[in-house]
């Protein structure tokens, strides 16, 4: 089984997703499901999807839907025999495909990874639905980056081929496009970089990934060097601005010299641009946007499903910046206790699967008390438990 799979169907089990279920969970009735789809943002892409795909795969056997970011079908369509068989499945408009409910399912580990996925028959981790094939992709909103739902193509063995998944991620890239287009520009606030909004990414990653995106559609996106990396992320998180001072005592463990940071300052002007990082104080004159934010966000909210799927990673793990390392832990610490209070086996086991996560003992203990003896996972959890202990003796 390849690896991608072998976790899914962890996460499915620790879920307490029963093999021998063949019933989906309906996550919305019609009346909700009509207002749903009229919220969403998908709907302004729908009828370009089924035009370029949903007329393709009404001529096979196969029917495509399009869900949200929670994994609930707002779409399925397809001919008449081929939305009868799906049905048998609980393949239907408003029931939900996230993997912690359906089980193993290309929709539901698109959206668990953020990757194209592609589940054949006995991948799938329900036997109920082992004779369907699947590929799935998310598509993401322009601006921002985040998930806003998964393309979905499911039928039989005809799919299996490597051109059904390219023709899925042309059409999830096409709907991309489109939003791109039908999202209106900023309005003027005066700012020297209106118009313009960035958008971080450091979760996971040694060197920060930037998007610029100048608010017609047209994205230029950049590798930050380490020290840039750690420069931007503590400008951004703090809007009102740093001065010279304050920055270096942030970014250097000795004093670090003003000479040096100014160098530094300079050179991610030249990259960025002379309107997007001003001075006196030091701060980035565009909307800034960035998924160790979203994360914040969620949490505040009590999102912990959401957040816990945004958290790629410990923001810029390798930078020994002081401002960072902060940023960094109580990051860490935040979410940490946000999965230790929500007794979700399913969200503790991601964390644990994780290298931050895997030698976390409290949380390997928190597993254990909610895990039932019953269950698959049992063994995995008693067994690192005793690791752990033998190691920490």
């Amino acid at each position: 089984m390849r690896a991608e799979v072998a976790a899914s169907w962890e996460r499915s089990a620790a879920a307490g997703v029963d093999v021998a279920q063949t019933e989906t969970p309906l996550a919305l009735d019609v009346p909700d499901l009509r207002g749903q789809r009229e919220a969403h943002p998908l709907a302004r892409v729908f009828p370009l999807l089924d035009d370029v795909l949903g007329r393709e795969v009404r001529d096979c056997d196969a029917v495509m839907a399009l869900a949200d970011a929670e994994g609930t079908l707002l779409w399925v369509c397809g001919n008449t025999d081929n939305l009868r068989r799906a049905e048998r499945i609980g393949f239907v408009e408003g029931s939900n495909w996230d993997e912690r409910l359906a089980g193993t399912n290309a929709p539901g580990l698109a959206l668990a990874t953020g990757r194209d996925a592609f589940i054949t028959r006995d991948e799938h981790f329900r036997s109920s639905v082992r004779s369907w094939s699947c590929a799935a992709t998310p598509i993401h909103d322009p601006g921002t980056s985040q998930i806003l739902g998964v393309l979905d193509v499911t039928g039989g063995d005809s799919l299996v081929v490597p051109q059904t998944m390219a023709m899925v991620r042309a059409a999830a890239r096409l709907a991309e496009a489109e939003l791109a287009r039908l999202t209106p520009p900023p309005q003027p606030t005066g700012d020297r970089a209106t118009g313009l909004r960035l958008l971080l990414e450091l979760l996971g990653h040694n060197e920060a990934l930037i998007t610029i995106d100048d608010g017609r559609g047209r994205l230029s996106r950049l590798r930050l060097s380490r020290r840039h990396s750690e420069i931007v992320a503590l400008l951004a998180s703090s809007p009102g601005g740093l001065t010279g001072d304050e920055l270096a005592v942030l970014l250097y463990e000795e004093d670090g010299g003003t000479s040096t940071l100014r160098a530094e300052l300079n050179r991610l002007r030249g990259l960025l641009g002379e309107e997007l990082l001003a001075s006196r104080p030091y701060r980035l004159t565009a909307p800034v946007t960035g998924d160790w934010l979203a994360v914040e966000a969620q949490l505040a909210a009590g999102d912990v499903r959401s957040a816990m799927r945004g958290y790629g990673g410990p923001v810029l793990p390798r930078s020994t910046a002081p401002g960072v390392t902060r940023l960094r832990e109580s990051l860490a610490a935040s979410i940490r206790q946000a999965l230790l209070r929500s007794g979700a086996a399913e969200l503790m086991s991601a964390w644990t699967r994780s290298g931050w996560g895997r030698d976390d003992y409290d949380m390997w203990l928190a597993q254990q008390a909610v895990v039932p003896v019953s269950s698959p996972m049992r063994a995995l959890v008693d067994g690192q438990i005793a690791r752990l202990d033998a190691e920490l003796a």
